[in-house]
């Protein structure tokens, strides 16, 4: 049988959000899910659908409680480890991290969600500019870095995200992270079948058939009537109006509060904000990561076969 070629960590990163060596002190386990997404792009929205497969009778706890991040600096490490050691359901944890700084687990299923740049930047520079004094210096006391302040103009924020990266080897993402080099990790092993890609535009498009397949990769049986459901409980609205249960941030992150983490959850504003300029930015940053199949894929969504 031929050698398959697997993941390994080549990478460390760490800055104001992120520590990816908080994971060398996760022990996994059976059936272990791994939501693997770049930031806004639809994290907190396949969890919740992951957290309502595992239980029928709805989460025991809100996503924040039983879905950790587990590179995120703010969170305790002692305690998050011992509650995931606590756990006796199946464990899902949430990562943003590249793939060359996430430890592969050939017994976890992993669900990655991809999302087109544009849109992703829009929703992040309306998330980091809602930003409050507080979460700025809880970050800082965390990790010892500084997150810079959000600018009030958004060309100002798109011109450093879209061209400048946090890390030495990336291209785009400042001052978080880069959302192509992220993809590009992922995409590179999208052969292994515990890696499931999802995209946004399909869970707009097609919550339903979204639920479906991920059902199927974690090896649940659902009926057409629970499918449904699942699906009713998922909209975007019904998350905003039940943060109670959908939220995965502390209360005092946002000025506006949790309720605003869900901020529109609508693809194409870009078209009415980018000029050509803006636009040709992208389009070389792109160029610069992504292959043509990814870049497709990044922007458009659909199945990979």
């Amino acid at each position: 049988m031929k050698n398959i070629k697997l993941p390994t960590v080549t990478r460390i990163y760490r800055n104001h959000h992120l520590d990816s060596t908080r994971w060398d002190r996760f022990n996994p386990r059976q059936g272990d899910i791994i939501i693997a997404t770049p930031i806004k792009s639809g994290t907190t929205w396949a969890q919740w659908i992951v957290l309502n497969l595992l239980f029928p009778a709805g989460p025991p706890a809100s996503i924040k409680e039983i879905s950790p991040w587990l590179e995120m600096t703010l969170l305790p490490l002692d305690p998050t480890i011992d509650a995931l050691e606590g756990m006796e359901h199946c464990r899902m944890i949430k990562t943003h991290l590249p793939l060359d700084g996430l430890p592969y687990l050939p017994r976890a299923r992993y669900i990655v969600i991809g999302r087109d740049g544009r849109d992703v930047a829009m929703s992040l520079w309306a998330f980091y500019s809602d930003f409050t004094d507080d979460m700025y210096e809880m970050l800082f006391n965390a990790s010892g870095v500084e997150l810079p302040r959000c600018p009030d103009d958004f060309r100002q924020f798109w011109s450093n995200w879209v061209a400048k990266g946090w890390f030495e080897w990336e291209r785009d993402g400042y001052p978080f992270w880069s959302h192509l080099y992220f993809i590009k990790t992922w995409w590179e092993f999208r052969h292994l079948d515990n890696i499931l890609f999802i995209h946004f535009n399909d869970m707009l498009k097609d919550l339903e058939g979204t639920i479906g397949r991920i059902a199927a990769h974690l090896s649940i049986d659902l009926s057409p009537k629970r499918t449904r459901y699942l699906a009713e409980i998922s909209t975007f609205d019904y998350m905003k109006r039940n943060t109670d249960k959908t939220n995965a941030i502390p209360p005092n992150v946002l000025k506006s509060g949790p309720a605003s983490f869900f901020y529109k959850g609508t693809n194409g504003r870009w078209r009415d904000v980018l000029n050509e300029q803006d636009l040709e930015m992208y389009r070389q940053a792109v160029a610069r990561t992504l292959s043509p199949d990814c870049t497709e894929w990044l922007e458009n969504g659909g199945e990979i076969l």
